[in-house]
Formats: C-alpha cells, structure tokens, sequence
C-alpha cells in the first residue's frame, strides 16, 4: 500500500544539474529533490519489505509484520552538495526528531538543523550555521555538523560544528576554531555558545549532560598534520572551558547521566578513560577496554551499549559498576560499520544499521532489533531495493537515527543516491533524506 502527503502552498524552484561533478559522475537531476507526482512525504508498507537480502548469517530472524515506512526528502538542498550528507547523531522529543546534514563545501559550507514532526508529517528548518554565524566571505564556515544533537533541561539544542575539508581549517580562511551552538526549538533562535573552546580545532564529536549542562567533545585539529585529539569539558551556565586533555576520544562518549560521569577511549593509548566532573581532576584510566563507535543513552538499567568501530561487535557498559561485556557480533550479512545506535525506552531493544559509510544497500539495508535479554539479531525491513524501485532512492548508510520515546517509531537521517553509479560503478552520496519505520507492536512485545 502506498500512502501520501502533500506540503501546500509553498511555492519551490526547482532546477536541474547536468554536468560532471567531484565524484566524475554525470549528474542530472533536480534541485531540490522532488519524490513522485510532487508529494512531500510517501510511504510503503508492504510484504516486500520483509524479502530476505545478501547472506544472512545464521540465527537472524526476520520480522512477521512488515512496518509502516515513511520517506521524505530533506529541505535546503537547493543545489548540488559536495556531498549533501550526515554526519551526527540526532534524537527526539515527544513526537519530534530533531536532526542535521550538511552540503559538505569548503571553505565555505553550510549546514542545518530540522525539526520532524511524525504527527503532522511536517518537517522545517531550525538554523543554519552560515545565517547564524555571519562572518565576512573568504572566512571558513563549517560544511558539516558532525556531532550529536542533544536537548538540555533548559530547553535548548546543543551540538558542534565540523570542517567539510581537511584544507581550508588554515590561517588562509581566517580559522579559529569551530562553534558550539545551541538552538531553541520553540522560539527559533539559535545563538553562538562558544567559538574555538579549543583553539584552531574542529568538534566532530560531543555529547551533552543535560541535568549539569555541560557539553562534552572531542576535537580534531585544524591542521591536517597534527593528529592531536583534544577532549574538553565546557560549563554552558559558566561559559567556560573545565578542562582540556589531549589524546581524547576520536569519535564518541559516554554519558553516564546518573553519576554525571563521562568514558571515552584514549585515542592514544586505548586506555579506557573516566572523567568526573564533580572532582575537577583530570581524566584517569579505568580498567578494560571497549569498541566505542557510537552509544546509546543510558537505560533505566544503568546500561549503555556501544558498537565498535572496526570489530564489529556489540558491547554492553554498566554504568554502575564499570563492567564491560562484549555482546558479540552484530552484523546481520555483510555490513559492520555502524555509527548509530539507539536503545528503546525500556533498554530491552537495541536499533541500528551496518554500513554508515555507504555499502548498507549490499545487504538491502536491513533495520536491526537487537533483543538485549535473549541477544538475538531481527531485520525488522529491508528498505533495499523497496524504496529504490518505488521512488528512485538508494539508502547508502546513516550517521543519525533515535527511536521515539514509546519505542514505535525509529527515525533514520540517510546519506543516499538518486543519480545512480559513477564512472567506477560506485553509488556516490548525494542527497539526503529521512524515513519513519512505523514499528509493528508485535514486533516489540516483550516475549
């Protein structure tokens, strides 16, 4: 069954690009993005969701009831990005799922936040960093927003900004540093919360405590050859930097909300490190070691489970008494690089999608529920080729999805492709797009 919606009365522009671009592909396509017959949003629910792709490994189950899938194309891509893409983490509020992508340009780039409403199925644009940041032409402006997106008890979005080339993070462009920002969902303001915490350095990695409202991150350096990795502390009530360290965490964090500590690897050492705020000491090494590609949030069990970035492993951190517990593999066919996790409201379901970087639609790119009790692998759907044959759209991969606080809806940001192959056959990142799997209630009883 195929559904539709339709936004009406906004008036759009669209043109075409036929050249060839960076990637030596012949573009030719519409900008923005336009589904079939116009519309905003469709949707597919359909038993051909549910059809087995690539070589499932053994003991993955397969879902009974196909889900409700929404798909929708992102606003602002009004030209060509260099990719348009995602590269952060996203969450949600209520029915809201609040995201980012970027077009990925340098020295000049833009990116922006969105608010996703599932129950109106409207989406609209926060900020975005070229209009809120405001400097002069020829000064570096950030392509990507590469770190989470998380919401404070004051009310207010936070997250970091992110180069779109390792080239341009030079005196040349004016750099200084990258930007902590935050945006009020309600009002629509978005203000500058600290330029350079540390000096000369992109943030593409960060997580929030929202109860002591302190941010978090990690840095990458402006220049290119300085593979320095800086992990700070910033007071937001204070505006100031707690503390810096180097050999911070290369891509994530934990954020322990019950005890207001936080964990990282040593990007170093591999040490496993700890970080007390409340000590004002700095950060020590704790015992064991963990993948840490991407993390949940905490669950009522004190849990947090984590992906590795290259062994392809789930893993499980308690937050209480520090153990650390490799689950096992993860990867359902193929696919293990995976830079999204989320765990639903309860921790007994874990969500997430192999092949970040691209390559996802090699296994159909399969949605994944982990059950956390009986640690038991289900492909909940396989949007590949579905959504390809049904509206010219190729999920390649994602940096950024959350599950809905009642665990029915799992949203998912997509790097994807609506130009086909390349010169060299490969399926080029080139527009982003959101879809909404409606998840069956049976598929997440409790058994």
């Amino acid at each position: 069954m195929i559904r539709s919606a339709m936004l009406v009365g906004v008036g759009v522009l669209v043109f075409a690009i036929s050249a060839r671009n960076s990637f030596g592909q012949i573009e030719n396509l519409s900008w923005p993005p336009q589904l079939p017959n116009g519309k905003a949003v469709v949707s597919v629910e359909s038993d051909e969701l549910l059809t087995p792709q690539g070589n499932l490994k053994p003991g993955v189950q397969i879902a009974k009831t196909a889900p409700l899938v929404d798909l929708l194309y992102y606003p602002e891509q009004t030209y060509p990005g260099h990719p348009w893409s995602v590269w952060g983490d996203g969450l949600t509020v209520g029915t809201k799922y609040f995201s980012a992508i970027g077009d990925h340009l340098a020295p000049q780039g833009n990116a922006f936040v969105f608010e996703y409403d599932s129950a109106t199925r409207q989406i609209r644009t926060l900020a975005g960093t070229t209009k809120m940041i405001n400097l002069p032409a020829g000064h570096y402006m950030p392509g990507k927003i590469h770190s989470r997106i998380d919401l404070g008890s004051d009310g207010w979005l936070y997250y970091s900004t992110h180069r779109g080339s390792t080239r341009v993070t030079t005196d040349e462009y004016h750099y200084k540093g990258d930007w902590i920002l935050r945006t009020h969902p309600e009002s629509g303001k978005t203000e500058i919360v600290s330029h350079g915490p540390v000096p000369k350095a992109c943030i593409p990695t960060s997580v929030l405590d929202p109860d002591r409202l302190i941010f978090y991150g990690g840095t990458s350096a402006g220049d290119p050859k300085d593979k320095t990795v800086t992990f700070f502390a910033y007071d937001i009530a204070r505006r100031k930097v707690l503390h810096t360290a180097v050999s911070g965490p290369a891509r994530y964090l934990i954020l322990a909300r019950s005890t207001g500590q936080v964990y990282y690897m040593n990007e170093v050492t591999n040490q496993f490190m700890r970080y007390d705020p409340s000590t004002g000491k700095p950060p020590e090494p704790i015992a064991g070691s963990i993948g840490l590609r991407a993390a949940t949030q905490e669950t009522p069990d004190g849990l947090v489970y984590t992906v590795g970035k290259s062994d392809g492993h789930l893993w499980q951190f308690n937050t209480k008494t520090e153990e650390i517990v490799d689950i096992g593999e993860l990867a359902v066919a193929a696919q293990t690089y995976t830079a999204s996790i989320d765990a639903d409201p309860t921790g007994r379901f874990l969500y997430y999608v192999p092949g970040a970087h691209g390559g996802s639609q090699n296994d159909g790119t399969p949605i994944i529920q982990f059950n956390t009790k009986t640690r038991t692998r289900k492909v909940i759907a396989f949007l590949q080729p579905a959504l390809q044959q049904k509206f010219g759209y190729v999920t390649l991969g994602t940096f950024g999805s959350a599950i809905s606080p009642d665990g029915a809806r799992l949203f998912i940001t997509w790097n994807g492709n609506r130009s086909g192959a390349d010169s060299r056959g490969r399926l080029p990142f080139d527009t982003c797009a959101l879809t909404v799997i409606h998840i069956p209630e049976s598929e997440r009883r409790v058994k």
